[in-house]
C-alpha cells in the first residue's frame, strides 16, 4: 500500500500538496484508463465494494454514482439455503454447512460474511454527508421484477442519460460468465433473458423473526410496514 510506503511518506515532509495531488492524479489515471476507449455516455462497474469505499471513489471521480440493488433480507437468507440444498455436498467456502439452519442463518449475518459484510456498508450509508447521498440511488429487487420497465426508465433518468426502453420479455445477456466454483457453487450467477417473479422461498418464522429484529433498521427504511411507513427518500425506486 501506498500509504506505507517510506519513500512516498517522506514526500509528503516537503511537499505534501505536490505529492498528494501526484497520488489523486495516478489513482484517476488507473479507474479511466481501466477501459481505454470507451466512448460510451456511461460505463458501468459492477463491485459491491464500491459502497464501502464511497467517499475514496468521489475523490477520485466525483461524477461517480452508485446504483445500490437490494432485496427484502429473508428472501436473500433463503436463496442462499435453497441453492445449499441443492449443492448440499459441497461446503461453503468459509464452511457454514456443519450449522443448522438457524446457526448458518445467525453466520451469514456476521459482519465478515456474505449477507452481514455488505449490510455493514449499507448501514454506514445513514452517517454519509448528504451530498455523498446524493450520488447513491437504492432500487429494490421487488420493484425491479415487478416492473422492470418503469423501475430501469427512472434509473436512466436519475443517471442523465439518453431514455432507453427495455424488454423485460427479450433480454440480451452481456459479458462473460463468471465463475460460480470459486464460492464452491453456492451463489451462482445464473443469466436469463426475460426477467420474471421468482417464487417465494418459504423462510423459518423463527429465522424471519430473527431476521427482522437484528436488521430492525433495514426494514424501517427500506422496507416499512404501511401503518408507519415514513415518506420515500430521494433516489429510492418504490
Amino acid at each position: 500500500m501506498v500509504s506505507d510506503d517510506q519513500f512516498f511518506l517522506a514526500q509528503l515532509d516537503q511537499s505534501f500538496e505536490r505529492s498528494y495531488a501526484h497520488l489523486a492524479s495516478a489513482m484517476q489515471g488507473f479507474l479511466r484508463g481501466w477501459y481505454p476507449g470507451c466512448g460510451k455516455q456511461a460505463l458501468v462497474d459492477k463491485n459491491r465494494a464500491w459502497l464501502h469505499a464511497i467517499e475514496l471513489l468521489l475523490r477520485i471521480e466525483p461524477n461517480a454514482k452508485l446504483i445500490v440493488c437490494i432485496r427484502e433480507l429473508g428472501q436473500i437468507y433463503g436463496s442462499i439455503e435453497a441453492q445449499h440444498q441443492r449443492t448440499i455436498l459441497v461446503d461453503f467456502i468459509d464452511h457454514l454447512a456443519d450449522f443448522d439452519r438457524f446457526g448458518r442463518a445467525d453466520m451469514l449475518f456476521a459482519k465478515d460474511k456474505a449477507i452481514g459484510a455488505p449490510l455493514i456498508s449499507l448501514h454506514a450509508v445513514l452517517d454519509l454527508p448528504k451530498a455523498v447521498q446524493d450520488h447513491l440511488y437504492f432500487l429494490r429487487f421487488e420493484d425491479l421484477v415487478e416492473r422492470p420497465a418503469a423501475c430501469m426508465s427512472h434509473v436512466y433518468a436519475w443517471l442523465k442519460l439518453t431514455p432507453f426502453e427495455i424488454d423485460p420479455e427479450h433480454l440480451a445477456p452481456m459479458g462473460p460468465p463468471e465463475s460460480d466454483s470459486h464460492y464452491h457453487m453456492k451463489y451462482p450467477h445464473t443469466l436469463s433473458t426475460r426477467i420474471a417473479i421468482p417464487p417465494k422461498h418459504d423462510v423459518p418464522i423463527r429465522i424471519q423473526a430473527r431476521i427482522e429484529e437484528a436488521c430492525y433498521w433495514y426494514y424501517q427504511i427500506y422496507y416499512p410496514k404501511p401503518s408507519s411507513a415514513p415518506s420515500v427518500a430521494k433516489n429510492e425506486a418504490m
